[in-house]
């Protein structure tokens, strides 16, 4: 493994750097962006009152102190709920101590975007749409019209984007190919459609997203999407083993819970 190829690989801190701060809250993408990820992943969801949040669930229960589905809830009503002290009562009877609360609220995707532009350096942020959902193609409406007001929907070219849009939904990426065609969009997999095998992938999609799994089971699927002119993303990256095994594939960009291993294990701390 080459030292170029390790420093290659963009590392993308998933929900921020959510195994050591509650996922999708401004305590977990601080974080990540205190130990030097080099882009930010969040799930995105519209509310009853057209607000995208950063939220993965289609409901709350898991990650807050409410219940509920989030394209049902308003705003106001998720930002009364805490999205914070879940996170150590998984194994402990003891609740970590987050600090100030606004830092683990619901997180809109515009606090996001105002984060990662006051950050001081560059960050790319990769924007998850989620589906199948009530609201439909008003997601990725809404989505295109936020970035637009960061001027951050229509860039020169896929190269030069600081974000790209990434979706399980091929019809999500087809939209957003459609409407701005210069964003780059990731085509997420838990599994390979025997139609997608030889390394296509659906129309409106430019990168490949396959899930760990997969690589792990058919490594030569990297080779064959390479081939066939794709970057690869590989979600969600954890342990040392497969970290090294995407390092030794050539992938473009590995998603982890751990931005700060992974760096270090990559040399780039």
């Amino acid at each position: 493994m080459t030292q170029a190829r390790q420093h290659n690989i963009q590392v993308v801190a998933h929900r921020g750097a959510s195994e050591d701060a509650p996922e999708h809250t401004l305590a977990a993408y601080m974080k990540a962006i205190d130990d030097g990820a080099d882009a930010l992943e969040c799930d995105v969801r519209l509310t009853a009152d057209g607000h995208l949040v950063c939220v993965h669930d289609r409901r709350v229960n898991r990650t807050s102190n409410g219940r509920g589905a989030v394209s049902a809830l308003e705003l106001a009503d998720l930002a009364a709920l805490d999205f914070g002290t879940w996170k150590g009562h998984e194994d402990s009877a003891e609740s970590p101590d987050w600090g100030d609360p606004s830092l683990t609220s619901v997180l809109t995707l515009e606090r996001l975007l105002e984060l990662v532009a006051d950050s001081g350096r560059r960050i790319e942020l990769a924007i998850e749409t989620k589906h199948p959902t009530r609201w439909a193609g008003q997601v990725e409406e809404r989505l295109l019209h936020l970035l637009g007001r960061f001027g951050l929907d229509s860039p020169a070219s896929a190269a030069e984007s600081s974000v790209r849009i990434m979706s399980f939904s091929a019809r999500s990426l087809h939209r957003v190919a459609a409407a701005a065609p210069t964003l780059p969009t990731v085509y997420l997999m838990q599994f390979v459609s025997p139609r997608l095998r030889d390394g296509r992938l659906p129309a409106g999609a430019r990168i490949a997203g396959p899930g760990i799994r997969i690589v792990r089971a058919h490594p030569g699927y990297i080779a064959r999407l390479h081939r066939a002119g794709h970057r690869v993303h590989v979600w969600t990256v954890n342990e040392p083993e497969d970290v090294e095994l995407c390092a030794e594939l050539g992938v473009e960009a590995i998603i982890t819970n751990r931005p700060r291993q992974v760096l270090a294990q990559l040399g780039r701390l």
